[in-house]
């Protein structure tokens, strides 16, 4: 159903995938928006027990295209790595396909947003006390992952 990579030296193991979507904090969300034209944007995440989590608001563009067709992408690169005498960057990126909901149980919706919330705040205070302050005005979309690759690249 997906393709197979066609550069398959650069093919990243599903255990460097991982590493990437976990320790990298932003990535490319892609819909389908308004009149079937792609919908790309970038949003902060975090990889939980194989899926994937964003928040936003209640209403908008992002919303819309969820609740009209659930398959996504998503795309997150590492910062990449430039050698002193080199003009190039070598990076990694991994892209996903899947489907993705808006979670609907308060108490999946505070699970997810306390994982969210302590990858990016201070501290874990910080993240309650977000949470107990936005959490009726914040939705949570879950990303299914239906397949995922990853490549090195060296933009030479």
């Amino acid at each position: 159903m997906f393709r197979k990579m066609r550069r398959r030296k650069q093919e990243l193991s599903k255990e460097e995938c991982i590493d990437i979507l976990t320790d990298e904090p932003r990535g490319v969300l892609a819909l389908l928006g308004d009149n079937d034209y792609p919908y790309a944007l970038p949003m902060s995440h975090v990889y939980v027990d194989g899926k994937i989590y964003f928040h936003g608001a209640k209403k908008g563009h992002k919303v819309d295209a969820v609740k009209n067709h659930s398959k996504v992408s998503y795309c997150v690169m590492d910062k990449g790595v430039k050698k002193d005498d080199e003009w190039w960057y070598t990076f990694k990126s991994v892209i996903v396909f899947g489907t993705i909901k808006t979670l609907t149980d308060r108490n999946e919706k505070i699970d997810k947003l306390t994982h969210l919330g302590d990858k990016f705040f201070p501290s874990h205070q910080d993240t309650i006390d977000e949470i107990d302050r936005l959490l009726d005005k914040t939705e949570v979309f879950e990303i299914t992952v239906e397949h995922m690759s990853g490549k090195i690249v060296t933009e030479k």
